[in-house]
């Protein structure tokens, strides 16, 4: 019976390229000469300093648009909150991974709800979807795609 997973994953090595692309970008900027800004990455997200509010939202857009030249989905970053210490501004940033328990129920319903002629199944961080035809989930694959989720969806293991 043919079936699909919808997952929710990023590709590390991406996020550190587009990571890097935006620290290049940010020593080429002319309004961040002599100001104390960076951004820092690590395996549990990306934290974002500089002196002023303004120019953490600078760096925050420096970022998604570094993220966007990666075809990374920027859905895919949830800001943590601010601090300040001392005269700098961070921000840390969380990289979503996988789909939570009731976002995974939503998207069950969605496609129970479509009345496609295929079956959801939560497994884990994933969904599996099978079917008998490969038209149905072809179906599901455009309904998921054209419904606005919080978080971005990639679909694969496609089986016949």
């Amino acid at each position: 019976m043919p079936s699909f997973d919808i997952v929710s994953e990023i590709d590390m090595h991406e996020v550190t390229n587009a990571v890097d692309q935006a620290k290049r970008e940010l020593g080429n900027r002319w309004d961040f000469k002599n100001v104390e800004a960076d951004i820092e990455s690590d395996d549990k997200g990306i934290t974002i300093s500089a002196e002023q509010e303004f120019q953490l939202e600078q760096l925050l857009d420096m970022l998604r648009m570094a993220f966007a030249k990666r075809n990374i989905d920027s859905r895919a970053i949830s800001e943590d909150g601010e601090s300040k210490s001392g005269k700098l501004v961070k921000q840390h940033l969380l990289l979503k991974q996988g789909i939570e328990t009731d976002m995974a129920k939503k998207i069950v319903k969605m496609i129970k709800d479509a009345k496609l002629k295929v079956q959801a199944s939560i497994q884990g961080d994933k969904v599996r979807v099978t079917g008998k035809k490969r038209d149905d989930l072809q179906t599901a694959i455009a309904l998921l795609k054209e419904a606005e989720l919080e978080i971005p969806l990639q679909f694969n293991n496609f089986r016949d």
